[in-house]
């Protein structure tokens, strides 16, 4: 799988860009605010329409068009895509509209030209992440963690992403009637259809996160262990299905009994999954009507890191936070081209920069092991001659891609639109 074209109109600092795309490593330079994050970005909201940093989808429009007087401001995001089974076009519209004192913004996603669900354009394009903050997934909320986990998993299982959309609308029913029993006193006979509900699609949730952490999990120790540490540290990766109530119990009991019960859910189906999260509904019941919401579930499900045996967010150095998210990072890679016979892509923001020489050399092997990979850098210098003579070298200029000077004596002029 890899990019063969992507197409950028009216996105970030992007008025226009048309830009060819070779198998293989393209490295993109450049001082810092020029655009290179932007172009990653764009391929990662094409894989997942979602931004990794834009809080709001219309924050992604091209600022001197939005604050244009035209009453239509769209922003296009296309890509052609090399596949086993051959070449599909994706495209993202982003629609901003302004009638009279009214304005509204919309997303459309087309595949081959014809419009989709925006969930219908995930698994048309996959790609594997890294970026220099990535050490929150190990250190900050539950919140960065379960978005990992959907947004890795709906990449490739379509059924889990449908069955997650799912879930979410139900989940806002049985809270809100929740809320209308304890606040009006009404709704008890409509409270157990959402629970039913409720319990059979977050069953296939559980097990298939469950399943994947545990799959992962092997890899990035296998990784960690082998070819980062030396043998010298191992990394465990801990799934936390909330399938139990942690308030009758304290905090240490209840983690090792979340524990077990993903080690459980590794071998169940999803109707056992579903079976074990009606009774946990059921005893938390009072909790629930108590609270106006519904305190277990895949909505707040976590995981963690262990190395050596200790909790990694509360007793590892910064450089362990780092390596065990590359140790996670390159069994992604490595667990997605299992799952779909075809490798992501790669997109690599900053993160060279942030490893040592020895860990940079393994993720220059991955780059160049695999398909494709697009990487930035404000200096290639930290890169090695062997990488650089291997890879297509592009200059971003305020959001302006050119030709590299580094591989030729001569100025060239601009080859892309602005």
């Amino acid at each position: 799988m890899h990019l063969t074209h992507l197409s950028l109109t009216n996105f970030r600092n992007y008025g226009r860009l048309e830009l060819d795309l070779e198998p293989g490593a393209t490295l993109l330079y450049g001082a810092n605010a020029q655009g290179k994050t932007n172009l990653l970005e764009a391929v990662y909201y094409l894989a997942t329409t979602r931004s990794q940093h834009a809080a709001l989808d219309n924050q992604l429009l091209n600022w001197e068009a939005d604050q244009a007087d035209d009453p239509l401001v769209v922003g296009r995001l296309v890509a052609r895509v090399a596949r086993q089974e051959g070449e599909r076009l994706l495209e993202m519209r982003l629609i901003r509209e302004q009638q009279g004192n009214q304005s509204s913004f919309r997303r459309e996603a087309l595949v081959d030209r014809r419009k989709v669900r925006l969930m219908d354009l995930l698994g048309n394009l996959r790609v594997v992440l890294f970026l220099p903050q990535d050490v929150q997934m190990v250190t900050g909320a539950p919140t960065e963690r379960r978005r990992y986990l959907d947004i890795t998993l709906c990449q490739t299982d379509p059924i889990y992403c449908r069955t997650l959309s799912r879930y979410n609308k139900v989940l806002e029913q049985r809270n809100a009637t929740l809320r209308r029993i304890a606040e009006e006193g009404r709704g008890s006979d409509v409270l157990p259809i959402f629970t039913e509900k409720l319990v059979d699609l977050g069953g296939v949730i559980f097990a298939r996160r469950a399943s994947f952490v545990a799959a992962i999990a092997r890899e990035a120790q296998r990784i960690h262990y082998e070819e980062l540490t030396d043998g010298r540290e191992t990394l465990r990766l801990h799934y936390h299905p909330q399938l139990y109530n942690a308030s009758f119990a304290n905090g240490s009991d209840a983690r090792a009994v979340q524990i077990e019960w993903a080690e459980w859910l590794e071998n169940a189906d999803a109707g056992q999954a579903a079976a074990r999260f009606k009774d946990a509904l059921l005893d938390a019941q009072d909790l629930d009507l108590a609270r106006g919401r519904t305190t277990l579930g895949p909505q707040r499900d976590d995981w963690s890191f262990m190395v050596n045996g200790r909790d990694l967010a509360s007793f590892g150095s910064r450089g362990q936070q780092r390596t065990a998210i590359l140790a996670l990072k390159l069994a992604e890679i490595e667990w997605m081209a299992a799952e779909t016979e075809e490798t992501p892509v790669l997109l690599l923001d900053e993160v060279v920069a942030e490893l040592d020489e020895r860990r940079r050399a393994l993720l220059l092997g991955y780059i160049q092991q695999g398909t494709q990979a697009i990487l930035t850098a404000t200096d290639p210098a930290m890169f090695t001659d062997d990488f650089l003579s291997q890879a297509e070298i592009l200059e971003v200029q305020g959001g302006r891609v050119m030709e590299s000077r580094l591989k030729t004596d001569e100025q060239t002029a601009d080859v892309f639109h602005e």
